[in-house]
């Protein structure tokens, strides 16, 4: 009965579910499909294979806006949906540790609690843990000694940039800036330069694929419509194009990191300096983004193995491990 127990972290753009049953996650397309404004169509990957490609009676959405929930209906019906498939369709009782962002208001931090209690999965028991905290224990950081790290999580519509000690968080900020602002950069970008409309998944493979192509010394071919003509084209894109696009919201994180380091305590930024940024999240490997953030602060930047799953692996350590249990957090009434 003890291993029936979640780690989940909601993601705008990706759902991650672990499972201490067979000591697995799950990522999939935090997505939803609706047929006819009632009939569930397909969610998760299934749901994003059909996006921008469904006719007018499916209805494909992102349940998750900003980094908070926005429709709260449909995204109970995905996590009950996915706890089904990996409880094999037989529900049973079940503890789950969700992952909240902490510069959010008690009311949407609430909407999570409310979210796994209401969406009928049976939870036993719901406890919460800071996402900044989760992020730094998926990278293996001590998070509950007495040293200041700091966590820049860019995500797919926001970055949160924190700072961890003790178990706890002293500074935290975030930001409307993630992959979708750098995919819309592009389109634009793109539209402006080759009169080309091209489509969010195009935008997000260029910005995928835009290493590999550097390194290659490749254009990025894509396909689209001709503002002129109004015909389907393909374009080889210039890489150099696509990164200057990028600049500008690169530039922005880089100014909030700074406006968080300018209000740390100075024994906290005196570790900050010593171990450098730690940076995650599905958009951090966006190209040359270490790299700038690095000469933009002036701190060596430790990129995450798997930043898309940080979070996840961050609860999956509190959920096998006694010693971190404790900064997770029951949120009745809201006390911590």
């Amino acid at each position: 009965m003890a291993n029936n127990v979640f780690g989940i972290d909601l993601g705008t753009s990706n759902i991650k579910i672990y499972s201490r049953n067979d000591d697995s996650v799950m990522v999939e397309k935090n997505m939803i499909a609706i047929e006819n404004k009632s009939t569930l169509f397909a969610y998760g990957n299934s749901a994003f294979e059909m996006y921008e490609k469904a006719p007018v009676n499916i209805h494909i959405s992102y349940p998750l806006c900003n980094g908070v929930i926005a429709d709260i209906k449909n995204m109970q019906m995905i996590v009950r949906y996915f706890i089904g498939d990996l409880m094999k369709g037989n529900m049973r009782p079940a503890d789950y540790y969700i992952a909240v962002p902490t510069d959010v208001t008690e009311v949407e931090k609430r909407a999570f609690y409310d979210l796994i209690r209401d969406a009928n999965v049976k939870a036993r028991r719901i406890m919460v843990v800071e996402k900044a905290v989760a992020d730094g224990l998926g990278m293996d950081i001590d998070v509950k000694n007495s040293q200041g790290v700091l966590v820049v999580n860019v995500g797919y519509d926001t970055t949160e940039i924190s700072i961890l000690s003790l178990g706890g968080i002293v500074l935290s900020k975030l930001i409307k800036i993630g992959g979708y602002k750098f995919d819309e950069a592009i389109r634009n970008a793109i539209r402006r330069e080759f009169s080309l409309i091209i489509g969010g998944k195009t935008s997000e493979n260029v910005k995928m694929s835009l290493k590999e192509l550097e390194a290659a010394g490749k254009g990025a071919v894509v396909y689209g419509r001709d503002i002129v003509t109004g015909l389907p084209v393909e374009r080889e894109i210039p890489t150099d194009l696509v990164d200057a696009s990028l600049e500008e919201h690169i530039n922005a994180i880089i100014d909030n990191i700074k406006v968080i380091l300018e209000r740390t305590p100075p024994e906290l930024a005196a570790d900050i300096y010593r171990h450098g940024v730690y940076l995650t999240g599905g958009a951090s490997q966006v190209n040359h983004l270490a790299e700038k953030i690095a000469n933009g602060t002036g701190l060596k930047v430790n990129v995450s193995d798997s930043p898309l799953e940080s979070v996840v692996l961050g609860l999956s350590k509190i959920i096998k491990d006694e010693n971190y249990k404790n900064v997770a957090y029951a949120i009745e009434g809201m006390s911590k």
